[in-house]
């Protein structure tokens, strides 16, 4: 056999063997994405048929009879086969998601509707992460998503219930954003969890030879981008997290998450509202909790104003040299 022949013949085979491996990855995805998002039945078998499909074109040897496409041709058509496959079990991720939590729904929501409306929690950001896309239920039209109010619900049922594991000594609640301070120090007050604001002081979970080191096991992260120190060190000494999400933020280095929108004192205060009564509750711990409007009013953080400078030139001057 010349060796030019050969080496097309195994130029060939590796581009079988590159699709494979891809087609291989997709389908496992595709697979994942079936079992988180609750899909039914039907679309579980139909995803089965197709990767059943695949593997049995990828069986099929590196020849190109007559009549038959070439290798180039059969690549391109299985890969599209699986990109498309990919995109169906996206758009339906969100929707089964929806239905899933629809189907478990634990009794009556923690706050009526209106009350989630009208402190702004399901308003997200014109940025979407992976990790939030199936939280998301629409876009607005000036481009910032929006969180379905069902799944907030729920999130924060699951997050007072992951709380409840843990007494107040071995808990932080670190938030940094100025909006939620005082609805973070009523939380405090009333659960007995200690809480940083202002500033997290750097090494505090992971210094020995600091004074003020202590062990915890759970941190509260309000928002990953601002509490980064406190969280980076919570996985440091690998203890537990449950972090508040907002559509923009990524969920890596969580046990546990709530989501909603994180820089509003509205909406702040009230998922600190509903973990403290939530928490206080299921821990037998008696407060003379207020209402939810004095946790809800925190000042909203100010954006320094840019300093705009002017020239004057004098009638006949000159610039330059």
């Amino acid at each position: 056999m010349p060796k030019e022949k050969k080496s097309e013949e195994d130029s060939i085979v590796n581009a079988v063997e590159e699709v494979a491996e891809q087609l291989e990855e997709g389908a496992e995805e595709i697979a994942e994405s079936a079992e988180e998002a609750a899909i039914g039945e039907e679309e579980t078998e139909e995803i089965e048929e197709v990767e059943k499909e695949v593997a049995e074109e990828i069986l099929k040897e590196p020849k190109k009879p007559k009549g038959e496409k070439s290798l180039s041709e059969k690549k391109k058509e299985l890969l599209e086969k699986v990109k498309k496959l990919k995109e169906k079990v996206e758009e339906t991720k969100t929707e089964e998601l929806k239905e899933a939590v629809k189907g478990k729904k634990r009794g009556e929501p923690l706050l009526p509707l209106d009350d989630y409306v009208k402190s702004g929690i399901y308003l997200g950001t014109k940025v979407v992460t992976p990790n939030m896309r199936p939280f998301v239920y629409r876009r607005r039209a000036d481009g910032l998503a929006i969180f379905n109010t069902d799944l907030i619900d729920e999130k924060i049922k699951e997050g007072i219930e992951y709380l409840s594991q843990f007494s107040p000594e071995s808990v932080i609640l670190v938030c940094k954003r100025q909006a939620g301070w005082k609805a973070a120090e009523m939380f405090s007050k009333f659960t007995g969890i200690r809480i940083f604001t202002k500033k997290y002081p750097a090494g505090i979970l992971t210094n020995l030879d600091l004074k003020d080191f202590f062990e915890n096991e759970l941190t509260i992260i309000t928002d990953s981008w601002l509490d980064k120190n406190a969280l980076h060190d919570t996985i440091k000494v690998k203890k537990k997290v449950l972090m508040i999400c907002d559509t923009n933020n990524f969920a890596k280095g969580a046990n546990k998450i709530i989501i909603g929108n994180n820089k509003s004192p509205k909406s702040i205060g009230l998922i600190f509202y509903l973990l403290a009564k939530g928490y206080c509750k299921m821990r037998r711990i008696e407060a003379d909790m207020p209402d939810l409007e004095e946790w809800a009013t925190g000042e909203e953080e100010k954006i320094p104003e840019k300093k705009t400078f002017s020239v004057r030139a004098s009638a006949g001057a000159r610039f330059g040299v």
